[in-house]
């Protein structure tokens, strides 16, 4: 009978480790905590909030069919989320999903929705943001639709709440690749067109996001039919617009326009938000170490092991 080589009773050895190593029962645990913060009253909350918005968006229809979706970052590791291939109009607490931010789903009946991909790049770009929602207004997707740009300095709600507006490039929904199209404007616009689809808000609630959406849809909708009275539209002035920024800057909404967010990132004091934004990574470096510490440690100990069957067996024959 030939012997085993040393890479099939390192592949055993391996096996075996992996299944009695206390960092399985880890993993295991953090599944645990998921699914309680999963079925805690604070999230059943915000779920009953993601179930009004979508029936709101529905109402007013922003979406159509099984079309949009409404994620809320519940944690640094987990996002509450819209199933796939279900209307906003017919949404209950039981059809929401839990996903990790490598899109694995941990807790909920349906898979989550195509588009998470989206959400996942405005959270990690925007610490601040809490909520995501991704629609078709008909209005602002018109625009959208063209590649245009709506026409600013009109109306103070959409200066104040919205401001410019960005329109990120097309490309087909559902991939990576889309979903990395929002990140030149996700910083400085929390509404952003999506050429040939739709738009997508962010905010620090699901109420809010969904008011962003209905705030620009609105603004859209009221410039064209503005357009067609015939009249020139008469802009703001521009020594006013100052006032509605300074209104902008005390709600700690982003804008394009604010001259000092450059500087403001590079030197950030304490507390602000590319201190946040650093920490963030800084988390994610450190944990990343962690994770590459534990692999390494794990394969030495698979080959000490390997080493001493080797050792043992070559004895034996001795």
């Amino acid at each position: 009978m030939t012997s085993p080589s040393r890479k099939e009773i390192k592949e055993i050895i391996q096996e075996a480790l992996s299944k009695c190593l206390p960092s399985t029962n880890v993993a295991n645990g953090e599944q645990d905590e998921a699914r309680a913060l999963f079925n805690s009253a604070k999230v059943q909350a915000i779920k009953e909030e993601i179930v009004q918005v979508g029936k709101k968006l529905w109402l007013r229809e922003y979406v159509d069919g099984n079309g949009g979706n409404i994620s809320y970052r519940i944690s640094d590791d987990y996002v509450l989320c819209t199933p796939t291939m279900r209307s906003k109009g017919d949404l209950t607490t039981g059809c929401l999903c839990l996903v990790d931010f490598k899109n694995q789903k941990i807790c909920g009946e349906y898979s989550q929705t195509s588009e998470i991909l989206l959400h996942f790049e405005i959270y990690k770009a925007v610490p601040e943001a809490r909520s995501v929602i991704h629609c078709h207004p008909p209005h602002a997707t018109a625009y959208a639709i063209t590649g245009m740009i709506p026409q600013g300095d009109i109306i103070p709600e959409q200066e104040v709440f919205i401001g410019p507006v960005a329109v990120a490039p097309y490309d087909t929904p559902g991939t990576q690749v889309f979903a990395e199209t929002i990140l030149p404007y996700a910083r400085n616009h929390n509404t952003i067109l999506l050429e040939n689809h739709g738009i997508v808000s962010w905010a620090d609630t699901v109420t809010h996001a969904e008011w962003y959406v209905e705030i620009v849809d609105t603004y859209c909708r009221t410039l064209l039919l503005a357009a067609q009275i015939g009249a020139p539209i008469k802009r703001i002035p521009a020594d006013k617009i100052g006032g509605l920024l300074d209104i902008k800057r005390k709600l700690g909404l982003p804008d394009a326009r604010f001259d000092k967010l450059e500087n403001e990132n590079r030197n950030a004091p304490k507390g602000s938000i590319s201190t946040k934004s650093k920490g963030s990574k800084q988390r994610g470096a450190d944990s990343a170490a962690k994770n590459g510490n534990e692999k390494r440690a794990f394969a030495e100990l698979v080959d000490k092991i390997t080493d001493e069957v080797m050792r043992f067996g070559t004895d034996c024959k001795k």
